[in-house]
């Protein structure tokens, strides 16, 4: 015949068992969690670098055939929508004009910006510009390749 085992023959865990674990848990996500955020940072701004480069691929496509970037009042839109000017051929974009990773537009100065024939930035995470790290300045002029 079997026997039914009581409450006192199940074993469970003990207290001291389960606050080892937590403190174990607790001391990895102390450790790595700092290097897994500060990698976000890195791939926000890697990010936008690859959208600068994308839109300055749309902006030099528009150039080519309109004759002329885009004005300042005209801004990045002019990349998906006709500004009433001819020979626009596009749209330059697949998909609508993107925000920055932080939610923030791209500020767009032309014809000329003050580092070239147009300048094209996110002042990334704080906003503002300048800063180091995840807040500082991601440029079209600062690019290796435009």
């Amino acid at each position: 015949m079997r026997r039914v085992p009581s409450l006192r023959d199940q074993r469970g865990f003990t207290l001291i068992e389960l606050l080892v674990v937590i403190i174990v848990l607790g001391l990895l996500v102390g450790l790595v969690g700092p290097r897994l955020f500060g990698r976000v940072g890195q791939s926000k701004t890697a990010a936008t670098k690859a959208q600068i480069e994308l839109l300055g691929a749309g902006l030099d496509q528009y150039r080519l055939d309109v004759g002329s970037y885009p004005t300042t009042a005209q801004g990045l839109d002019s990349l998906m929508r006709n500004p009433n000017v001819p020979n626009w051929n596009g749209p330059y974009l697949k998909k609508a004009v993107p925000r920055d990773p932080w939610g923030q537009p791209y500020k767009y100065v032309c014809c000329p910006g003050q580092h070239g024939d147009y300048d094209l930035w996110s002042e990334g995470a704080d906003n503002a510009p300048g800063g180091d790290g995840e807040n500082a300045d991601v440029t079209s002029w600062d690019q290796t390749a435009r």
